[in-house]
């Protein structure tokens, strides 16, 4: 399942812009109070999740490929960093989509339960952030899959 790992650069931005725009959308619900902007960031919650589950995937192929032609030149430690903030970037937003089904389904999201899931967002984007932040560090700074790091081997 190697050739997943060429995958990998194009996948991640689907999580990123999806679960952002969830962000945005889970604000625009609770200062209008309209209800097709919730349903709308519900699926959007989904749907990054879905897009998270494969970034993750292939983002595991691209760690395999990339310590079997970069031991030297990419730091192992960086690598584990953005796995580590890709998993709590997962869990974390599975965890607000479990919770926010539960209240929906049980007619119980409320006015206070949106605004605590909306404060849940925001914070959900540090992780987004971060994952980003040290995922752009390994390619732009240490040429993780590149050409570039390819020819260093």
């Amino acid at each position: 399942m190697e050739f997943l790992a060429s995958f990998h650069p194009q996948l991640v931005h689907f999580p990123i812009a999806l679960l952002s725009t969830y962000i945005l959308f889970e604000l625009l619900s609770l200062i209008t109070g309209k209800e097709y902007f919730s349903k709308a960031a519900h699926i959007l919650l989904l749907l990054g999740i879905i897009g998270a589950l494969a970034a993750v995937l292939t983002g595991n192929q691209a760690e395999e490929v990339l310590e079997e032609i970069g031991k030297n030149v990419v730091p192992h430690e960086l690598i584990e960093e953005h796995e580590e903030f890709a998993n709590i970037t997962i869990w974390y937003f599975f965890v607000l989509l479990v919770g926010r089904t539960f209240f929906v389904l049980k007619n119980k999201f409320t006015k206070k339960i949106k605004i605590i899931f909306a404060v849940l967002a925001i914070i959900g984007f540090f992780f987004i952030y971060e994952t980003g932040e040290h995922g752009g560090k390994l390619v732009y700074k240490y040429g993780a899959g590149t050409e570039l790091l390819k020819n260093t081997k």
